[in-house]
Formats: structure tokens, C-alpha cells, sequence
């Protein structure tokens, strides 16, 4: 059944339009796993499939993902100019400027539009913390491992819990690999901060005066982080386009200098945590954080330059504002005039832009028009299914079925639609990590 499926898509994809997502990564047994993902248009609905699923045989170098890729689409006869856009990590073997995956395929398609993984990128801007606030977290790791990496240790922390008459009883280990993962550590540590405290006081006593002295950069660290889950799972999803994407960055961005502002003159209303805490922050513990939410906000905007200068046309949004036709070209204000008096399109305009340039006739009538909105559309902001069929894949390939061969498992892509958003991590190593 999975090999029919994957046939009638690539005879689908030999005559129409598409954008591309793609990733590799490294499982268990040492084998190179190469994903594509791709979202096209098809009975005016938006759909995005797996594509394949292909071993790399020999490394994992740029070269070798574009031959894989050639010779898939070449063995489906999918012509490469129906490529609108690929979205990859920011790996160099995917955007190495000159033998990256990207760099091999605009030799053959030179106007392609590229896009590196806006979940990649926030990523990467979370990371960057101050010597003092890095530390801080390692304690925070610290405490963590010593209470469960250790059986006892943790049956009895468990019990400390429930005496203590806590909402959680388990800490959560922390892991690069997964998105969500430090905002939700943090989280639990920070709720249960006392217990922790109380449980760590005989067998390290040390550890509990390190953590005492930086209770208000955990806080900080846990509202920080809280609002990075946010905005990661707001990009994660099926139905993101670069529109939608933007003003997700644009708003978090523009926060960012709220919560430096309002942080500076000590207000605290943004940081539910940190609140609790007025009478143990001094003016070097604000000026460290301020410094890092000014750090963060020129991190994003360095990151993300190319999305927020983004100009993306208002008749896209909006084809019925009189001031976005007047903004356009001569010839696609003829399309627009004639677009915006066509009753029978006007109908599903209240259901939202996606769904009106989605319609069949719009198209073949207005082609200026489509094949610039086509972009917006359709392009994939960020890896996030790839990165999340990984997560898949490490639960098929357990160590009692790590002989299965992913890429002729028929199934594979039936097992991928049903995991949730919030489980998709992210690969720093290019390493599948089990899930703790």
C-alpha cells in the first residue's frame, strides 16, 4: 500500500509544483537516513507527504545528499523546475556555500528560493547564554542527574515529593536534542525548587548553596525559556506558511524589547516567576538580564534578517484593498482589478487568504498573480516534519527491531501522521537520541 501511495504521488509531482524539506541524520547502527518531505496544492487543499525515505551509502557530505536526491527524482522522472523551494537545518553539509546540498542544487535550479529552519535558528538564539547564566543552568543539570540517574535517589525524592504535598513528584531530564526540552526542565525544577533543595542538603550540601545563591537565574532562565516553548510550538505544525511565520517572529522580536524595557525599570508583570522573587533581585542581577534580552533581540534580528525584511504584498492578505492594487505593477493591477470584482472567488475570501488563492481558477486566470503568491503559500518555514519522523523512527528502530530497513517499510509514512508536535526534536549532532 505505501508503495502505491508514493506512486501516485511522484506521478502527481511530474506536472505540478512543489517545495521540498529535507534533512539526514545518523541512527543507531551507524546508517545515514536522508528524509524529503513535500507540500503542494492539489483539489484546492494544501497537502504535504513523505516523499522517500533513502539510505546515504557512503557519508553524509553535500554531494553525496544531492546525488541521492538526483537519482530519486530522476528514477520518477520528477523534473527539478518544479522545485518552488527547499527548506532545510542549517547544517554545512546542507548550505555549505560551496559543497552544500543547496550549493549543488542551484546549479541546476538557480532560483530556487532557500530557506533555513526558522525552529533551527530560534534554537540556536536560545542557546546563547552569559558565563554566569550558563553556569547557573549547569546546576540546574547538575541536580537533575544526581536525583534521577540514581534508582534510590530517585524513589526517594518521589517520596519527599508526596510528603511534601507537590504537584510533580519526577524532575525531567534535560536534552539538546529536544525542542521543548530546557523551557520544560526548568519548568518542573522551578516548581518543585524547595524540595530540591531540602532533598540535596545532606548528600551535597555545596550543590544546595550554589542553587540558593542562583535561585533568581533559574527563575529568570525558567520564564526565559517558557517563553521560547511558546513561540517553538507556534512554528511547529502542519499549516505554517512564510506569512504566518513572520509574524510569529515579528511579535516575539518586538516583545523582546518590552521585556528588556519593562524588566529595566523593575517591573516584572512578563516574568510570572521571577515576580516571586522582587526582594532578592539586586541591580547586577537586573543588569545581567537586561544585558542578555538585549543580547537575545540582536541575535534574532542577525538570524532572522532575511524573514523580517521579508516584503511580503498586501493584495496577497488582502486582494480587495484598494491601496495594495495601487502598489502593484501595471500588469498585476490589471489582474487585481478584475480579481477583486469576480463574485464567485469573493465567496471564500471570508474563510481566510490561504483558502481564496487556493481556489482552481486562479491559476489559469490570473498566472502574475498566482505565481507570486504560489511562493508565500506553499514554502516550508522550517524542517519541522523531517526533524519530527525522526523522533518516529527511533521508536520503530528499538533495539529488538533495529534490523528493520526504514526506507522499504511501506508503512512508514501511515506511522508518521500520527505523532504529536510537541515530540519533533531538533538534531544539533545529527544523532537520533532515544526520548528520556
Amino acid at each position: 500500500m505505501g508503495r502505491d501511495i508514493e506512486n501516485i504521488l511522484c506521478k502527481f509531482l511530474q506536472t505540478n509544483r512543489f517545495s521540498l524539506q529535507l534533512d539526514e541524520s545518523t541512527l543507531s547502527g551507524d546508517e545515514a537516513l536522508l528524509l524529503g518531505y513535500v507540500r503542494y496544492i492539489k483539489d484546492e487543499n494544501m497537502c504535504q507527504e513523505l516523499l522517500f525515505a533513502t539510505y546515504l551509502e557512503t557519508d553524509t557530505r553535500g554531494e553525496s545528499i544531492f546525488h541521492a536526491v538526483e537519482h530519486y527524482f530522476t528514477d520518477k522522472a520528477i523534473p527539478w523546475k518544479n522545485i518552488v523551494s527547499v527548506a532545510t537545518d542549517g547544517a554545512p553539509s546542507m548550505v555549505g556555500r560551496h559543497r552544500g546540498f543547496i550549493a549543488h542544487l542551484k546549479r541546476q535550479l538557480p532560483d530556487v528560493l532557500v530557506i533555513h529552519c526558522v525552529i533551527h535558528r530560534q534554537h540556536l538564539v536560545a542557546k546563547k547564554l552569559s558565563p554566569r547564566l550558563n553556569k547557573s543552568l549547569q546546576y540546574v543539570i547538575n541536580s537533575i542527574n544526581k536525583i534521577r540517574t540514581n534508582f534510590l535517589n530517585s524513589r526517594l525524592f518521589d517520596q519527599l515529593c508526596e510528603e511534601n504535598k507537590e504537584v510533580f513528584t519526577r524532575l525531567l531530564l534535560h536534552t539538546e536534542v529536544r525542542w521543548l526540552s530546557r523551557g520544560s526542565c526548568l519548568e518542573r525544577f522551578s516548581a518543585i525548587f524547595e524540595s530540591v533543595l531540602n532533598f540535596v542538603q545532606e548528600k551535597h550540601p555545596n550543590l544546595k548553596e550554589n542553587l540558593n545563591n542562583c535561585k533568581t537565574d533559574i527563575y529568570y532562565l525558567t520564564d526565559i525559556f517558557g517563553m521560547f516553548n511558546k513561540v517553538n510550538l507556534q512554528l511547529q505544525g502542519d499549516d505554517l506558511n512564510f506569512i504566518k511565520t513572520k509574524s510569529i517572529i515579528s511579535a516575539f522580536v518586538g516583545k523582546l524589547i518590552l521585556y528588556k524595557q519593562n524588566l529595566g525599570r523593575k517591573q516584572y508583570s512578563q516574568f510570572l516567576h521571577l515576580s516571586k522573587l522582587p526582594e532578592m533581585l539586586h541591580d547586577d542581577d537586573i543588569l545581567l538580564y537586561v544585558t542578555h534580552l538585549d543580547a537575545l533581540h540582536k541575535d534574532f534580528e542577525e538570524r532572522f534578517e532575511d524573514l523580517l525584511n521579508l516584503q511580503i504584498p498586501q493584495w496577497i492578505i488582502n486582494p480587495y484593498d484598494t491601496t495594495a492594487i495601487e502598489e502593484a505593477n501595471l500588469i498585476m493591477q490589471e489582474e487585481l482589478i478584475t480579481i477583486s470584482t469576480d463574485e464567485e472567488l469573493k465567496q471564500k475570501f471570508n474563510q481566510g487568504y490561504q483558502k481564496f488563492w487556493l481556489q482552481r481558477n486562479i491559476a489559469t486566470q490570473y498566472p502574475t498573480l498566482w505565481n507570486i503568491a504560489e511562493k508565500y503559500l506553499i514554502a516550508f518555514p522550517s524542517s519541522y516534519l523531517v526533524e519530527k519522523s525522526f523522533s518516529v523512527v527511533t521508536n520503530i528502530l528499538t533495539k529488538q527491531r533495529n534490523r528493520l530497513k526504514i526506507n522499504e517499510r511501506g508503512d512508514l509514512r501511515l506511522q508518521l501522521t500520527n505523532i504529536k508536535p510537541d515530540v519533533a526534536r531538533l538534531v544539533d549532532s545529527h544523532q537520533v537520541h532515544p526520548s528520556h
